[in-house]
């Protein structure tokens, strides 16, 4: 009853033009009104969502473009990184090579340093040739938790080989200090009258075994140390007469007998080529020579093995 009460209810809507025109009477109902102004409401909510709509898609929109820049920009960097990675890993690799073939040429087996025959292992994955783990075998598709991972394995790749090449360097190092201690140059000039091994001892015609090689020189020639070494013996020794001793190091001791002169002491460091003393009859001697004998641990070797120099 209400509802039809409310739909019968008018109201009248005049329109007047001017005074000589006639009156215009609109009647409208209230139920008419209130959908119109309702239909108006509900457009104007339409139009504020929309417009609400418009501003949060225009802002996604310029948010979505600065991720797009953003994105674009980490992708350029990401594929620089991966570029590192490769011309890093790919250096490795090469320094991996040729820490084979000097440890290959070199035949590294020394015990005192607990250095390999060959190159040094690796770990599993890091770098080993041949693996499927080469740092060079990146894909363009690679996330940055995997480069991450690769890069620790470069750091631990890199410390690696630099402690191998430490050690070739050491032992490259020791290897000129045995070098320059190998006594490979006659010590006197003149002509050997005794060579190393069983001989006729001059004085009473027995075979025996010389230790040594006899050099003969005219008195006063120049004796020279054969390498550099300290001389740790410079005096009389029995039938040797003046006799000195140098300790080249690496178990090898050279010692110089029937001497006229002694230019050196015990202490004194000397090098390769330097006057050490000068040829004589010292001792028992049949005539001016020098008796030089290499010993190594001990042990008496033949000096022509250790001279490099042709007569």
């Amino acid at each position: 009853m209400r509802e039809l009460a409310l739909a019968k209810k008018t109201y009248t809507l005049m329109l007047i033009a001017d005074h000589h025109s006639p009156v215009r009477r609109f009647n409208v109902s209230k139920a008419l009104i209130v959908q119109v102004v309702a239909g108006l409401l509900v457009l104007s909510g339409v139009a504020v969502g929309a417009t609400l709509h418009y501003f949060q898609v225009a802002r996604d929109a310029a948010e979505n473009r600065i991720l797009r820049e953003e994105n674009l920009t980490l992708r350029t960097q990401l594929k620089s990184v991966r570029e590192r990675i490769e011309h890093i890993g790919s250096t490795l690799d090469r320094v991996e090579r040729f820490d084979q073939k000097l440890r290959a040429i070199t035949l590294l087996s020394d015990p005192q340093r607990n250095l390999a025959m060959g190159p040094v292992e690796t770990e599993p994955g890091v770098g080993a040739p041949g693996s499927e783990t080469q740092f060079t075998d990146l894909t363009s598709m690679e996330s940055p938790k995997a480069l991450a991972s690769r890069l620790d394995r470069l750091s631990a790749e890199a410390t690696r080989q630099e402690q191998s090449l430490q050690e070739l360097q050491a032992y490259f190092q020791d290897q000129k200090s045995l070098l320059a201690s190998t006594p490979s140059v006659w010590p006197t000039r003149g002509w050997v009258t005794s060579d190393f091994g069983n001989r006729l001892d001059p004085y009473t015609a027995d075979r025996v075994q010389h230790g040594g090689m006899d050099i003969a020189a005219p008195h006063g020639k120049e004796v020279i140390a054969p390498s550099d070494g300290t001389v740790v013996f410079a005096g009389l020794e029995g039938g040797y007469g003046n006799v000195i001793v140098i300790d080249h190091g690496y178990g090898i001791k050279t010692r110089y007998g029937h001497l006229s002169k002694m230019l050196v002491k015990a202490g004194d460091k000397v090098k390769r080529g330097s006057q050490i003393a000068a040829v004589g009859n010292t001792g028992r001697s049949t005539g001016p020579h020098l008796h030089y004998e290499v010993r190594v641990n001990g042990i008496p070797q033949n000096p022509r093995k250790f001279i490099l120099e042709e007569r």
